[in-house]
C-alpha cells in the first residue's frame, strides 16, 4: 500500500465529556507530520476524518480499561506477543470505546496482523496505522501534542481577539445591532439574535436568512442540529450554529449563525459563544435600564392615581417626557389575575361559593383551637397556603406568579401601544394600570370599541407560551377629562374589575357603570355600615359558621331569584314541593313576612348583593 497523508484543514471540533469544547486533528493530519512520514496506513481510510485529541501508549494486555475517546493508541505488540488471538476482536473493542486510531510496529514482537483484523477495520472505517521501526513513541508524542495545543492556542487567540473586539463596541456605546454587524462581518455570514419568543432583537443579513434562523431556533427542542442534541452550550449543523444568550441563569434567547453554502466551521463557535456572552451583557444592561424607568414611570403614574402628583399642569407636562397625553378625556382600565393557575379543560371554572364556604368554616375551627392569636394565624396562614405542603412549593408558586405578572404587563403594554401612543401603562404589583384617551363615554360602545381591542390582543398576546392556563380580568371607569379626577376613575376601575368577576366568573370584562345596584353598593364609602345592614336584616343568616344556616340563606336567594316562584325554586334546588313550603315557613320566622312585603324583600335583596360583593 502506499503512504497516505491528508492536507491541512480547519481543525475538527468536538465536544469533550465535560461540555468543553476541544480542538483536535484529523487522523490524516496526524500522519503529515514529519515523524510519521513512513507511516503507512494499512486498513481503515474511511476513518481518516476520526479525530485526535490525545494519545496513549499500549503497555498492558487490558489496555481497553486505560483508553479513552477520540485516542490514537501506540503499541508495539509487546502485551499481546502471547495471545495473538485477541487480535480478532481488538479493532472492534477499541473502535466500540470510541478510539481515533491504532498504529502499530511490526517485527520485534509481531510478524504480521491477522487478515480478520484487518478486514474488520476496514469495515468499520477505523485506521490501522503501521509505524517505521526507526521512529520512537516519544517523537510522536511530542509533535502531535505540540501540533494539537499550537492549533488550538491559534483559535483561542483569535476568539479572544473577536472577544475584545465585540467588548470594545459594547463599551463604546454600541448596542446588539453593532455587535451582531461586527459578527456578521467577521463570519462573512449572517447573523440574528432572538429573544425566548423568536422576536428578532438584532439582524445582519438577508431578510430570508433572518426567516429560516427564527425557524431554527423555533424548532431546537424537537430537532436538534448534528452534534447539538442533548449538548449543553451550543449545536449546529454545517449551515448553521446555535448558541443560546444565558446571563445570571436566565435564558434571553439565542443567536444564530446562518450560511446557505454551508461555509460555518467548528471553530467559528468559539467566536458565536463570545458573542452571545457580549449579547448577554447587552441585554442584561437594557433589561436594568428599562427596569429602573418602568419602576418610575409606575411610581408617578401610582402618585397620580393616589392624587399626590400634584397640580394638573404639572402633572400634563411632567407626563410629556414619558409620552404620555393625559390633556384630554381618558379612563382607566385595570388588568388583574384570575386566582391560581389552573389546568385541565379549558373551560375549568374557579373554586365555587361553597368550597370557599367551606374553606372558611375550616378555618374558623382550626383557628378556635389553635390557642390565642398567634395560633390562629399559624392556622389561617396553613389554610390560605391550600393544598401547598412547604416553603419550597410555595417559593415555585411565587415565581410563577411573578412571571405570569411580567407577562400580563408585558402583553397590555404591546396592545395599549398599538392602539394609542399616548397612554400610560404601568404594572403595580398585582394589576396592571392603563389611562387610556376615550372617545366617548357610553358603555355600550365598549363592546366594539378601541378598548375591546386591547383586551382581545392583549389576551392573545398573554396566552402565549403559558405552560397552564391563566386569565384575567378587566375593569374599565367611566370617563374623566383631567389628571384630578383620575384617583376616583381608577378607584371605579378596581371595583369594576373585582364585582366583574363575582359576577361573571374569570376573564370578565366590565365597566363601572355596567354593574348596576352594585356600583351603588360600592360607592358608600364606609363598609361598616353594609356590614351592619347585612346582619340587622338577615340576622343569624349572614354567618357562614353553621352549614344549616348557610343552606338557608341559598334557599332565600333562589326564592327572590325567581320571584318567590315555588315550583321553579324547588326545581332548581331539587327539593319537594313540600320542602320547600317548609324552609319558607321557617325562613319568614327568622326574618319576617318576606313572602307579603315587598319592601323587606328589596332589604333581603340588597344584603345578599352585599354578602356577594364580600372580598370586594
Amino acid at each position: 500500500m502506499s503512504y497516505t497523508t491528508a492536507d491541512p484543514g480547519p481543525p475538527a471540533l468536538r465536544l469533550a465529556s465535560t461540555g468543553t469544547l476541544t480542538y483536535g486533528l484529523s487522523v490524516g493530519e496526524v500522519l503529515g507530520v514529519s515523524t510519521l512520514n513512513g507511516a503507512r496506513l494499512i486498513a481503515g481510510r474511511a476513518g481518516l476524518e476520526r479525530i485526535v485529541q490525545r494519545l496513549n501508549v499500549m503497555e498492558v494486555p487490558d489496555i481497553l480499561s486505560w483508553v479513552k475517546p477520540n485516542e490514537l493508541l501506540l503499541t508495539t505488540g509487546y502485551p499481546l506477543r502471547n495471545t495473538p488471538q485477541s487480535l480478532d476482536n481488538l479493532v472492534a473493542d477499541l473502535d466500540e470505546r470510541g478510539l481515533a486510531a491504532l498504529a502499530i510496529k511490526l517485527g520485534r514482537y509481531l510478524e504480521s496482523l491477522p487478515a480478520e483484523m484487518i478486514a474488520q477495520a476496514d469495515r468499520r472505517g477505523f485506521p490501522l496505522i503501521l509505524l517505521p521501526n526507526d521512529v520512537g513513541f516519544d517523537d510522536i508524542l511530542n509533535q502531535v501534542l505540540t501540533d494539537i495545543l499550537n492549533r488550538q492556542a491559534a483559535v483561542l487567540a483569535r476568539t479572544e481577539e473577536v472577544h475584545r473586539a465585540l467588548v470594545q463596541i459594547v463599551l463604546c456605546g454600541g448596542g446588539l445591532q453593532e455587535v451582531v454587524d461586527e459578527v456578521a462581518t467577521l463570519l462573512d455570514v449572517a447573523v440574528v439574535v432572538l429573544d425566548g419568543e423568536q422576536r428578532v432583537l438584532a439582524g445582519a443579513g438577508p431578510d430570508e436568512h433572518v426567516q429560516a434562523m427564527r425557524a431554527f431556533d423555533a424548532g431546537r427542542h424537537t430537532a436538534c442540529g448534528r452534534g447539538g442534541c442533548g449538548i449543553t452550550g451550543a449545536h449546529g449543523t454545517s449551515d448553521h450554529l446555535v448558541v443560546p444568550v444565558v446571563a445570571g441563569g436566565f435564558d434571553h434567547g439565542r443567536i444564530i449563525a446562518f450560511s446557505p453554502g454551508g461555509t460555518l466551521r467548528g471553530t467559528d463557535l468559539g467566536i458565536l459563544e463570545r458573542a452571545a456572552t457580549v449579547a448577554a451583557l447587552v441585554v442584561t444592561k437594557q433589561q436594568a435600564v428599562a427596569a429602573v424607568e418602568s419602576k418610575y414611570r409606575a411610581d408617578f403614574l401610582r402618585d397620580i392615581l393616589a392624587g399626590r402628583a400634584g397640580e394638573d399642569d404639572r402633572v400634563v407636562a411632567h407626563c410629556d417626557g414619558f409620552g404620555w397625553d393625559l390633556d384630554r378625556p381618558m379612563m382607566v382600565v385595570v388588568a388583574e389575575l384570575d386566582g391560581r393557575p389552573r389546568g385541565g379543560a379549558p373551560g375549568a371554572e374557579p373554586e365555587g361559593r361553597a368550597a370557599r364556604d367551606a374553606r372558611r368554616r375550616a378555618a374558623g375551627a382550626s383557628m378556635g383551637t389553635a390557642g390565642g392569636t398567634a395560633g390562629g394565624a399559624a392556622a389561617g396562614a396553613a389554610v390560605g397556603a391550600g393544598t401547598e405542603p412547604d416553603g419550597g412549593a410555595r417559593g415555585v408558586r411565587g415565581a410563577e406568579e411573578r412571571s405570569a405578572q411580567e407577562r400580563l404587563a408585558a402583553a397590555w403594554t404591546m396592545a395599549v401601544r398599538r392602539h394609542d401612543k399616548g397612554a400610560a401603562v404601568a404594572s403595580f404589583a398585582h394589576e396592571v394600570v392603563a389611562v387610556i384617551g376615550a372617545d366617548g363615554d357610553d358603555p355600550a360602545e365598549l363592546s366594539t370599541g378601541p378598548v375591546q381591542a386591547m383586551v382581545k390582543e392583549a389576551s392573545s398576546v398573554f396566552a402565549e407560551h403559558l405552560p397552564v392556563r391563566r386569565t384575567f380580568s378587566t375593569g374599565i371607569s367611566r370617563t374623566v377629562t383631567s389628571p384630578a379626577e383620575l384617583p376616583e376613575a381608577y378607584e371605579q376601575a378596581v371595583k369594576a374589575v373585582r364585582v366583574g368577576r363575582q359576577l361573571h366568573g374569570a376573564g370578565a370584562r366590565a365597566h363601572f357603570d355596567q354593574l348596576g345596584v352594585y356600583r351603588l353598593l360600592s360607592l358608600v364609602s364606609d363598609p361598616e355600615e353594609l356590614h351592619a345592614f347585612v346582619r340587622e336584616t338577615l340576622g343569624d343568616l349572614a354567618a357562614d359558621d353553621e352549614p344549616e344556616l348557610v343552606d338557608l340563606r341559598r334557599t332565600l336567594q333562589v326564592l327572590l331569584e325567581t320571584n318567590l316562584n315555588v315550583a321553579e325554586t324547588a326545581r332548581r334546588l331539587h327539593f319537594h314541593y313540600n320542602t320547600l313550603r317548609y324552609r319558607i315557613g321557617k325562613l319568614e320566622r327568622m326574618l319576617g313576612a318576606f313572602t307579603e312585603d315587598a319592601h323587606l324583600r328589596l332589604n333581603l335583596t340588597l344584603a345578599l348583593h352585599v354578602l356577594r360583593m364580600r372580598g370586594i
